[in-house]
């Protein structure tokens, strides 16, 4: 199976934030009395929001008291994320191959899209990425399938040819609610084991893996042993699809109509809007095309 989108989580499987994460927390959590969290602990949290970040690492369960916490993480993320953050070694020839073969890519992250795109135009162009959705784009936050079924609709394809990247059981969960096939990545602290008892097509150790080769089109059983089958970006622009017969003849008839009425009519209106419908639901223009119309 070809995959034309790949979409990633961000935090452990493009980049590793973790000591800017860990540096927040912490300084969060000692100014209001917790000194016994361990890094580590925050580190297996990096996933979830930062209510349930909180809630877990503190057993803190009011509403309230985990906004205040989490308006104090904000604050210290301004001065100690971004600068905390790096891309891993792979993570941008990697994305950079993909988007080459013609594949468009995406991040869905519980982070915010602004902090992301901070570190992003360090090392790509603008507009590198097809789409970005942070925490602040969604209602519910992963394991919900807002923020991917959102970012499959904005770009206009299918959950057959998508691919959701990730590091974590959360990951995991949120690619299964989509109904959109996972491929695990071990940058973080979740374990190959963890992830693979979760429906996948492929559990990696590193992105790379990513351009090695194909996967078979049946799902991998959530009980078995990782894949050793790989997956392959797209080798074209876009599948397409072909035009029928009877749109062929209904862009013959509005065609017609406008011709035999001359100058702008309605039925030149209703030609243009068919013929753009046509050609943006077959697939026949071009990446770059979709994507230039689309910032319209």
């Amino acid at each position: 199976m070809n995959y034309m989108t790949y979409l990633f989580d961000f935090d452990y499987t493009l980049a590793d934030s973790s000591r800017g994460i860990v540096t927040c927390f912490q300084n969060v959590l000692k100014r209001n009395g917790y000194t016994q969290v361990t890094d580590e602990e925050i580190k297996r949290t990096i996933g979830k929001t930062l209510q349930d970040s909180f809630s877990i690492l503190t057993g803190v369960t009011d509403k309230e008291q985990l906004e205040n916490f989490r308006k104090e993480y904000s604050k210290e993320a301004d001065v100690h994320m971004t600068v905390n953050t790096v891309l891993f070694l792979e993570t941008k020839s990697v994305l950079i191959a993909l988007k080459d073969a013609g594949a468009r890519i995406g991040i869905i992250s519980t982070k915010y899209r602004f902090r992301i795109e901070e570190l992003l135009k360090e090392h790509f162009s603008d507009n590198f990425m097809n789409i970005i959705i942070g925490g602040e784009d969604v209602k519910t936050a992963k394991p919900s399938p807002e923020g991917l079924l959102l970012a499959i609709k904005k770009l206009n394809v299918t959950k057959a040819e998508t691919l959701y990247i990730g590091d974590s059981t959360v990951d995991a969960e949120t690619a299964q609610a989509a109904g959109v096939d996972f491929a695990g990545v071990t940058h973080g602290v979740t374990t190959a084991e963890e992830l693979g008892k979760y429906p996948h097509k492929k559990i990696m150790k590193t992105l790379e893996e990513l351009l090695e080769g194909d996967v078979p089109q049946a799902d991998t059983p959530a009980s078995s042993t990782p894949s050793p089958t790989t997956v392959s970006p797209v080798s074209h622009s876009r599948r397409r699809k072909m035009i029928s017969i009877w749109q062929i003849l209904l862009l013959a008839l509005m065609a017609w109509a406008s011709c035999e009425k001359g100058g702008i009519s309605i039925y030149l209106l209703f030609f243009v809007l068919l013929l753009w419908g046509i050609l943006r639901k077959r697939r026949i223009l071009p990446n770059h095309v979709v994507d230039y119309l689309a910032t319209w």
